[in-house]
This record gives structure tokens, sequence and C-alpha cells, in this order.
């Protein structure tokens, strides 16, 4: 019988050296010293056949890109994800609905949007490493704090593909005063094309009619960002 690596024998959290350990690091270091594929591992506990609970969280995330993904999927996907199951779907579960839960509990502690690199700060980090362009809306109320963030779109951004209703739909249920809006392009290059230009200049004169004010639009890229606003493009 051949000696096991670490990938293979690295099931659960105790398996790991004490150094690697979510539980000790967030111990004695504190929960935001942890990534959110180790906050992650600590709920799902332990991993399978073949693949530590690390990489678990770390797939999981990938897969559904992010933990927005996450909460907008359904327990049946979820369980039928390798390595899950109902037990470990229903912990996931539970855990991302009590983060949603505090921020609509205690609407003085949400974060507040007051310039670009703040979006950029909440967005970038994971927005920067995806094969896909996603538009997502951040719902705004009147102070600027952040109300909640939507993915409304995965794929190319294109003016005609881009219904305006949808993007205002949620900012209309919620009552915001504002909404951002950001996507993200996979080449890396966050340089603003002629349709981000013309969705933006779109987006502005649709929340003039709502009364939803546009604030920016940023464009991601590999670890830098363009705001619109700031440059004057789709903003008049």
């Amino acid at each position: 019988m051949g000696v096991n690596t670490r990938s293979e024998y690295c099931l659960t959290i105790k398996d790991l050296p004490v150094d690697e350990r979510p539980r000790e690091r967030l111990e004695h270091a504190g929960e935001g010293a942890l990534s959110t594929a180790e906050l992650l591992a600590i709920i799902l506990r332990t991993g399978m056949g073949g693949e530590s609970v690390l990489n678990l969280a770390q797939r999981l995330l990938s897969t559904y890109g992010g933990l927005p993904g996450l909460a907008r999927a359904s327990f049946a996907e979820l369980e039928a994800e390798k390595g899950l199951g109902k037990a470990k779907t229903a912990q996931l579960k539970a855990a991302l609905e009590l983060g949603r839960r505090i921020l609509l509990a205690a609407p003085e502690e949400r974060f507040i949007v007051r310039s670009p690199s703040d979006v950029a700060q909440l967005l970038i980090a994971e927005m920067s490493h995806l094969d896909q362009e996603h538009f997502r809306v951040l719902y705004l109320d009147t102070r600027n704090r952040l109300l909640g963030i939507e993915t409304v779109y995965v794929g190319s951004l294109n003016a005609s593909h881009i219904r305006i209703g949808e993007v205002f739909r949620e900012a209309v249920k919620r009552n915001c005063a504002a909404i951002i809006v950001a996507h993200n392009h996979p080449s890396g290059d966050p340089t603003p094309s002629p349709e981000d230009v013309q969705v933006t200049r779109q987006l502005v004169e649709a929340g003039e009619l709502l009364g939803i004010e546009m604030l920016d639009h940023l464009v991601i890229g590999q670890q830098r960002f363009v705001s619109l606003r700031e440059r004057g493009l789709g903003f008049s």
C-alpha cells in the first residue's frame, strides 16, 4: 500500500497541521484573518474521500462565483454537489441566512459607500478572477449605506441585451435611493468599452425617471478598476 499524500488524507480540519487549522487561526488571529474558504471550511467541518474540507470549500466558491452565488443556489442544487449532502447543505444555508439577517437587523452598521474605491474594496478580490463577465447591482439607501448586492447578468455586456427594468426592479422593491453597478472584464483590462458607456447612459436616464440615482459604474479588471463617473463617461 502506498503512502497517502496530504490531499488524500486531510479530510477534516483536525487532519491539518495545527498552524493551518482554520479554527485555531480564528481563535488566535480573529475571524478577519481567515479567507472566505477557511470560514466556509469551518462550517462544512469535513471533506470527502480524496478532497480536503478546504479544497471542498474552494471548489464551491469557484463553482458558484463566491458567497453571493452560494446564497442564490437552491437547496437541491447544493445537495447534489459532491461532498455536501443534506446535512452540510442545511448548515451552509443556515449560515448564509444568518449573515443576511445580520445585515437587515443592524442597518446602522451597514457598509457605507463614500468613494469608488469603497465599492472596489467589496468586489475586486472576487470579480477580478471571474472567467465570465458578471454584472452586479449595489443597492443603497439615502445615506449611501449598502442594502444588498445582486448579480443581474452573467455573460458579455451588450447594451441590446441589458433590460433596464430588470436592473432597477430590485431597487424599486427595496425602495432604494441609489444604485451603483459594476462588471468585470475577464481580459484583466478595466478600460471601459463603448458598450459600457452606452449602458451607463441608459441607466442614468432610467434612474432619473424612477427617482433612483445611478451613482457610478465600475469596470473591474485584474486588481484594477475604472470609475466611469470619475472619467465622465455616460454621466452628464
